[in-house]
């Protein structure tokens, strides 16, 4: 535990499966962790995979979003919890930037900045996943990605690929 409590952003997304009973499930599973409050959660949208050679339209689509929590977990014992969850999800890593069941990723930890082999913060390519970027902006209209900006104009100089999914709702209050 890091004993203060800070805000954390984290970035949901699944390609396979019951895709959105997955995300809703990875939501019920953050709040059920000691130490873990989740405040907010985006509306859910729906992108095509993003692969190492680039988007790739044979791949499954994704959905994606993002959630808003406060959380007493230094930031690798958040990290180590999310690992946890992805797994009772049935995440399998091998593909870099494969298709998977469930993936979730710490993009800010209370605007701190880490380099480490385990993790890096804030997330290294959040600045230009729309698929973060879209959702985010929705659940937090005022949010700033530390070191690049404004998530709303990284957004506008990127462009928003992503397309809302109207009918799928996490279980926690939407934006600020």
């Amino acid at each position: 535990m890091s004993g203060a409590e800070v805000t954390a952003v984290i970035a949901l997304g699944s390609n396979l499966g019951d895709r959105g009973e997955l995300l809703v499930s990875a939501v019920a599973g953050l709040a059920a962790v000691d130490g873990i409050i989740v405040e907010a959660a985006s509306p859910v949208v729906e992108t095509i995979a993003l692969k190492p050679g680039g988007r790739d339209s044979s791949a499954p689509k994704y959905l994606n979003a993002v959630v808003l929590v406060r959380t007493t977990l230094a930031p690798h014992a958040l990290l180590d919890a999310l690992h946890v969850i992805e797994n009772v999800h049935g995440r399998e890593r091998g593909e870099l930037w494969g298709n998977r069941t469930l993936d979730l990723d710490i993009v800010d930890y209370d605007g701190q900045t880490l380099h480490d082999p385990d993790l890096v913060l804030p997330h290294p390519h959040a600045h230009e996943r729309d698929f973060v970027l879209s959702p985010w902006a929705a659940v937090d209209p005022d949010a700033v990605l530390p070191g690049h900006g404004r998530v709303a104009d990284l957004l506008t100089s990127l462009g928003d690929l992503s397309g809302a999914v109207g009918d799928i709702h996490l279980g926690i209050g939407a934006a600020r």
